[in-house]
Order: C-alpha cells, then sequence, then structure tokens
C-alpha cells in the first residue's frame, strides 16, 4: 500500500466492475487518491472510478503532490463527508 492510490474497496466489489474500472488496480493502492481529493463521497460511483483510472493512466509525482495537498484541504474544511443519500458512502452495485 502507498500513501497516495485508488483507496481499496471492499472484495466483494471486484466481480462488480467493468473492464474500464478494473484499471484502478494497474497502480498501488493508498490512504488517499485522487478521488479523495476531488469530491471524497459527495460523487458518484461512477465519478470515482473515473476519477481512479484518470489517476492510474497519469501518475506522476505532480499529481501525487497535488492529491496529497487537496487531501488535506478536504479533511481540514470537512468537505464530502457524506454522499446525497448516505450518512457515509452508499454500496457500490455495479454499473447501471
Amino acid at each position: 500500500m502507498s500513501i497516495i492510490g485508488p483507496r481499496p474497496l471492499l472484495v466483494r466489489y471486484l466481480p462488480r466492475y467493468n473492464e474500464e474500472q478494473h484499471h484502478r488496480h494497474d497502480v498501488r493502492p493508498g490512504l488517499t487518491g485522487y478521488a479523495q481529493s476531488h469530491g471524497r463521497n459527495a460523487v458518484t460511483w461512477k465519478d470515482k472510478f473515473k476519477m481512479d483510472v484518470w489517476y492510474a493512466r497519469n501518475l506522476s509525482f505532480k499529481v501525487d503532490l497535488n492529491v496529497f495537498f487537496r487531501t488535506i484541504l478536504i479533511v481540514l474544511k470537512r468537505d464530502g463527508i457524506s454522499s446525497e443519500t448516505s450518512d457515509t458512502m452508499e454500496e457500490f452495485n455495479g454499473n447501471n
């Protein structure tokens, strides 16, 4: 596990990924990631996966620094803790 990378999800979600979403595993998982620094639980699962795949394909030290500092700001501001439908995040049920 690394500090920056897509957040690990529950193993039971693996069969629910589409082919594109599996690319989030092309990099090591992390304590915080691009999706967490760009909305946390306030973004949809579809958007989270898009951001995780984007991160895996655009991995760089500059992106990692951006994610690190954005995460600190979001945590301090307490942004994106809840989704629109849940106190945290609803279960991932796959693609529509």
